[in-house]
Order: C-alpha cells, then sequence, then structure tokens
C-alpha cells in the first residue's frame, strides 16, 4: 500500500476529505444498462393483475354459458404456474440492481485510541480510519456495468419464460375447453340418434304386432341399448373434463359449468401462411428466450475477460493534528490459469446455447410448418363434409325411411343410413374442433394470438407490454369488460 502523508493541515480541511470519503462509500448509484427501465414498464403493466395476494384478488365471475373467451381469461389470472413465472421475472429484474450497483464494496470505519504517557490532547491521541471492506475488492465501473448486462438479459429471458407459460396455458386450456365441446357436440348428435331410433323401435313394433318381421324390431331394440350406453359413457367422459376444466379454471370440481348448445365459431386467420411462418420464426417465446440466454453469455464472456483488470481497496484515516492518510490497495490478479478457465467456460457455454437455439429454431419451425398442414387440411375437411357429404347423407337418410315406410328396403338398410349420417355428423365436428385445436398450437408455438396478425403492423408491434390485459391476455378476444 503506498501512503500520501500530508502534516498539519486545518482542521475544517480534514472534515471535508472524511465526509466526501464517506460519501462516496454509502451513496451507492447503480450503473444500469440500456434497455433495463424498458423491462420494468413491461414488469409494471403486469403488476396489477398478480401483486394483489390471492386471497383478496378478484377473479371474474362465469356467465350462465362459458365461451372459451370467459374461461381463458380467467384461467390466465388465476393460474399459479403463472403467477410464479411473474415473480421469478420480477425477482430476475431486481437481480439488475443488485450487478450494477456501484460501489459493489461496503464502507468500513474505524477509531482507535493511543495510550502513552506524553501529554497529548485526545483528539491527537485517536485515530479514524475510512475505507472499503477489504474482504471485498472495489471493482472498475465497467466491471459492474458488463455485470448489470448479463443481469439484464436474465431478466429478459425470465420475460420470455413468462410469455411461454402464457401461451401453454392458453394452449392447454382451450384445447380442453375444445375437446369438452367436442364432447358435448357428440353427445347431442347421439341424442338426436336415440331418438329417431326410438321411433323406428315403435314403427317396428308396430309393424310386428301387425305380423311384421320380429327381427327389425330385435334390432331396432338392439341398437337404441347400444345408443344409450354410448350416450351414457359421452355424458361421463363430460362430466370428467369438466372437472378438469374447472381445476383450470380454479373452481370446485364439481362446479356446474355449462358451455354454449353448439361448437365454438371458427376463428378468424387474416394473415396468410407465409406470415403465420415468419412469425412463428421471430415470435416464438422459446426461441426469444434461447437468444436473451445468448446474448446474456456473451456478456458473460466478456466479464470473465475484465478478470484481468485489477481492482482497488482505497482508504484514508487521520490521527488528530499528527497525520493524515490517504491510500489504496491494488488487487492484482494472480489466478491467471483460472481466469483462462473461466474465460473458456463462458464461450463453452455461449456456443452450447447458439447450438440449442438453432436446433429449436429448426424443430418449432418444422413443428410449426406440421400444425399448419393439418389446420389447413381440416379446414378442407370440414368445407367438403358441409357442402356436399352432409347434405347427400341426409337425403340417402330420408329416402330411406320413406323407402322402408313402403316396404322398398328392409330394416338393415335405414339403420345403415342413419349409421352413416352419424359418422358424417362426428367427422364434421372433430374437423372443426381439430383445425381450431391446431389455431391454438401455432399460437404457442409463434407466440402471439392469432387475431393481433390481421392488424396493422404498428398495432401489433405494441402488443407485448402496452398494458396489462394485452400482456396477459389477448386484447381482441378475452380483454372483456366483467
Amino acid at each position: 500500500m503506498g501512503h500520501l502523508i500530508h502534516r498539519q493541515p486545518h482542521a475544517s480541511t480534514l472534515t471535508i476529505r472524511l465526509s466526501m470519503t464517506m460519501f462516496l462509500g454509502l451513496n451507492s448509484c447503480v450503473l444500469a444498462p440500456d434497455g433495463a427501465r424498458e423491462e420494468h414498464a413491461k414488469l409494471t403493466a403486469n403488476s396489477p393483475l398478480f401483486e394483489p395476494p390471492i386471497e383478496t384478488r378478484q377473479l371474474p365471475e362465469l356467465p350462465a354459458q362459458v365461451d372459451w373467451r370467459a374461461a381463458l381469461q380467467r384461467a390466465l389470472l388465476a393460474n399459479g404456474e403463472l403467477e410464479s413465472a411473474y415473480f421469478e421475472w420480477k425477482a430476475a429484474l431486481t437481480r439488475i440492481v443488485q450487478a450494477s450497483t456501484w460501489p459493489n464494496s461496503n464502507v468500513a470505519v474505524s477509531f482507535s485510541y493511543m495510550f502513552s504517557p506524553e501529554k497529548m490532547k485526545f483528539w491527537d491521541r485517536a485515530t479514524i480510519g475510512v475505507g472499503f471492506d477489504p474482504s471485498v475488492t472495489l471493482s472498475l465501473p465497467i466491471k459492474i456495468e458488463t455485470a448489470g448486462k448479463v443481469a439484464l438479459e436474465a431478466a429478459r429471458q425470465a420475460a420470455e419464460k413468462f410469455r411461454a407459460i402464457k401461451f401453454d396455458l392458453q394452449r392447454r386450456v382451450l384445447s380442453e375447453y375444445l375437446d369438452l365441446a367436442l364432447t358435448e357436440e357428440k353427445i347431442r348428435i347421439e341424442r338426436d340418434n336415440l331418438r329417431l331410433l326410438k321411433l323406428l323401435t315403435e314403427s317396428a313394433a308396430d309393424r310386428a304386432q301387425a305380423g311384421g318381421p320380429l327381427q327389425d324390431l330385435l334390432k331396432a331394440q338392439i341398437e337404441s341399448q347400444i345408443e344409450e350406453n354410448e350416450l351414457a359413457n359421452l355424458e361421463a367422459e363430460a362430466n370428467s373434463m369438466r372437472g378438469m376444466l374447472n381445476g383450470m379454471l380454479a373452481r370446485d370440481a364439481q362446479a356446474p359449468l355449462r358451455l354454449p348448445p353448439e361448437l365454438p365459431l371458427p376463428r378468424a386467420v387474416a394473415a396468410g401462411d407465409a406470415r403465420l411462418i415468419a412469425v412463428a420464426v421471430d415470435e416464438n417465446p422459446e426461441l426469444a428466450g434461447l437468444a436473451r440466454q445468448v446474448a446474456g453469455r456473451i456478456d458473460a464472456i466478456e466479464l470473465a475477460r475484465l478478470a484481468y483488470l485489477p481492482d482497488l481497496v482505497p482508504s484514508a484515516s487521520i490521527t488528530g493534528s499528527i497525520s493524515q492518510v490517504v491510500g489504496a490497495m491494488v488487487m492484482l490478479p494472480t489466478k491467471l490459469p483460472a481466469i483462462r478457465a473461466a474465460i473458456d467456460e463462458a464461450e463453452a457455454m455461449t456456443r452450447s446455447a447458439k447450438a440449442m437455439l438453432r436446433q429449436t429454431g429448426k424443430d418449432r419451425a418444422a413443428s410449426f410448418v406440421a400444425n399448419l398442414y393439418i389446420m389447413r387440411n381440416a379446414e378442407r375437411q370440414t368445407e367438403l363434409y358441409q357442402r356436399r357429404v352432409v347434405p347427400a347423407a341426409q337425403v340417402l337418410v330420408s329416402s330411406s325411411q320413406n323407402a322402408y315406410a313402403a316396404g322398398a328396403v328392409g330394416f338393415a338398410d335405414l339403420i345403415d343410413s342413419e349409421r352413416m349420417l352419424i359418422s358424417i355428423r362426428r367427422m364434421v365436428a372433430q374437423a372443426q374442433i381439430e383445425r381450431e385445436k391446431r389455431l391454438v398450437e401455432l399460437e404457442a408455438l409463434a407466440g402471439v394470438d392469432i387475431e393481433t396478425l390481421g392488424r396493422p403492423e404498428s398495432t401489433a408491434a405494441t402488443q407485448s407490454g402496452a398494458s396489462p390485459c394485452n400482456e396477459v391476455i389477448p386484447e381482441s378476444d378475452t380483454c372483456q369488460p366483467n
């Protein structure tokens, strides 16, 4: 340690020097990196949704007939996993301040008193020292700034994780809702079929009493019993699905949950396939999170290299009017192999993250394209069934009923026609729901709500973080006033 010694200064000068030293140590500043303010603004936009404790949070009440928008809105506001991701994001943002606060060492104030037979004033016997904690070296500001950049990228990665969990929850809730809607549609189809079979059973019974074939009556009774069993199975399956969906909505599993009496209308997709694929690559939350991880590890390489620069431990002390000392301890890096190893580790982890980002990008793009193909095929099937197959099957059933009444065809032919119509109605419902489920998968992969892609670019670009509702809940569909 080198010392600069000045003797017999004015007392006021000593006081000023000591005060300035303590002020510099006790009043730290935050060398926050660029972009930290924007990340805090995004978090603040979501804070009204998650900061109130769940016990005091007012969840939206469900209407008498729950559509998918109401179900999704409640699920997003009540889900504990999404709330946990929010607080992880918040914690990651606080680490920016922790990492970029300078000075990074506490101030140490010491006092000593000299016992001597000499006649000396109390002030001349006392020694007051001010310095930084010698166990924590004072890092150069550039090191603190770089550490703040690393923490910022980690916070951005936490924000992308929050977005990924949001869209994954949206996928799970809507998939469960659509499965329940499909099951209820099958129940309606089976009930229609059962009513028809009961009419056919009555007709067959009248014929049997009039001397007609008993086999038709037996076949009608067997078909009715099979349909009753199938209907009971579907109702049990629907009850199980309601319990699962109620759990996602933070409700009692046995709470009543009524869906509209028809399948959800198909959601419009204004963007073309090329636009959808481009968005899937640019906006995928998992890819965005990996990109932030790569950026953070690149900053970590720079932080590891800065370990070659020395650190300082400044100090100052006075002994009454006898001596005043200002000095600094220079901490020279001697663990050069460890520093080189840390740099190599950071570079290796960066290359690992880049490789994962590259592969994940290919996998997600392939998965997106595959789901897009399936969605378009489901649209084609739905149009084909509704425009051509269903009308033809209805004509066939009507013709078979008239022919059976006239005795031109047997009961087996009539049942086969009815079975064909039921099968086709099921296929139409399945194709419609398949299309909507694939659309939900595309949203989860792209990390955007599909309705926003049809808006002008400026509107879509400001969706994230624009408001608490936009960040967590699709603006166009689920942000409905309660």
